[in-house]
């Protein structure tokens, strides 16, 4: 969870300074959304991350890519054009793509299955937290120094991290702290049909498989939201409600907040239902579902007066996307063994950055013709239409099931 926060500290560095940077570069809205999408064109690659991580291991991989994103984003102070910010963007798109992958083979890797969600969730906790940290930092850091401190700031925090990283983290068969007990505890609460195959992960049969593209698609559908939230409100708070530096400070991590009880929401759902005799995986649909039919709240920010109740209903669109979100990222591990979590991650990962990068790209384009208020609209429909694709595509096992202990 300490290295999500890190993650998306480092990637919401951007988005807050944007309106100070766009100034001071004359860096115009159309350039910005090159700059934004160069950062969704890197984390596209997040399936080369989830295949080094499946392969190479945890530990070492995961260290290796946020040591790259640590620096990455420190070099960001020292960009002078759109054009030096896109290059960068791309390259720390592509090591933070890691992040997603490696949460989601850490939790397959250390909990049974009924403790998934709520350690998906807790994880995911992580990517709202560091955006929450993120408008007060990086303001503090531009108005005590100028804005390139900020990003040497985040940068160095992450280097930090990577230490900590390799100092504690171990898988559960190497730890030192395990019991036996500990460890049988673990085995016997995963699915024997996801167990390790002992074979690298194949991308093709992956990619062929219904249940993939269940996830995969819903995701395409819901991750513009996150997008806007990260790279787009910053702006529109400040173009279209007419909010100061200190304003969007104030205000701007407040969604990210809500998200962070979204994380937990969709645990609990999921974890309601099964204990009254609903499946994990129908448990799931109905958790993204509930996410869903919250989301069409998002439809009013543009059309209500106040800029207040226009955050309220941004709030409630980020408690709404993690609730969704979180519940289809975890099932990649209640669907796929163990040596695939991470490839398969990588790949829904993926398909949720182009949904990003389309969505950044049609309001970069069109923002200065016809507002924001469309794309806030369009951001409460998708996600009906993905709990559509995840009832349809993905399909309850009965059997064999997970044995609790």
């Amino acid at each position: 969870m300490l290295g999500a926060i890190v993650n998306y500290l480092t990637r919401s560095t951007m988005g807050v300074a944007a309106p100070t940077i766009l100034k001071d570069l004359g860096i115009s809205v159309k350039e910005y959304s090159w700059i934004t999408s160069a950062f969704q064109l890197g984390i596209m690659l997040q399936p080369i991350c989830g295949y080094v991580l499946d392969t190479l291991g945890l530990r070492t991989g995961f260290a290796v890519f946020a040591a790259a994103w640590s620096l990455i984003a420190m070099a960001h102070g020292l960009a002078s054009n759109w054009q030096g910010f896109a290059v960068l963007r791309g390259l720390l798109g592509l090591a933070e793509g890691s992040a997603q992958p490696a949460g989601m083979k850490a939790v397959a890797t250390w909990f049974p299955a009924k403790e998934r969600g709520f350690a998906g969730g807790i994880f995911n906790i992580g990517a709202s937290f560091g955006s929450v940290l993120a408008p007060p930092l990086v303001v503090w850091a531009a108005l005590t120094w100028n804005w390139r401190a900020a990003f040497v700031m985040t940068g160095a925090l992450g280097l930090a991290w990577v230490a900590l990283w390799l100092l504690f983290y171990r898988s559960p068969d190497r730890h030192p702290a395990m019991t036996e007990d500990e460890r049988a505890r673990i085995a016997a609460g995963q699915e024997a049909h996801l167990t390790d195959a002992g074979t690298r992960p194949s991308i093709v049969s992956i990619l062929k498989q219904g249940k993939f593209w269940g996830i995969a698609l819903p995701r395409f559908l819901a991750d513009p939201t996150w997008g806007t939230l990260s790279f787009w409100v910053p702006l529109y708070l400040s173009q279209t409600r007419g909010f100061d530096l200190k304003q969007i400070a104030m205000f701007v991590w407040l969604p990210f907040v809500a998200a962070d009880l979204g994380c937990l929401f969709g645990p609990v759902i999921a974890h309601f239902l099964q204990k009254r005799g609903v499946s994990l995986i129908n448990a799931r649909r109905w958790a993204f579902t509930v996410g869903a039919a919250m989301m069409t709240g998002m439809m009013f920010v543009g059309r209500v007066e106040s800029p207040y109740a226009a955050i309220a209903l941004l709030c409630l669109g980020g408690f709404a996307h993690q609730t969704l979100s979180v519940t289809v990222i975890t099932m990649a591990s209640d669907l796929f063994r163990r040596d695939e979590v991470a490839t398969v991650a990588g790949l829904a990962g993926m398909m949720g950055n182009l949904g990003v990068l389309l969505f950044s790209l049609l309001i970069g384009g069109l923002v200065t013709t016809i507002g924001y208020d469309p794309f806030f609209v369009a951001l409460g429909v998708l996600d009906i239409l993905g709990a559509v694709v995840l009832w349809t595509f993905v399909k309850d096992r009965a059997s064999p099931k997970a044995v609790n202990p």
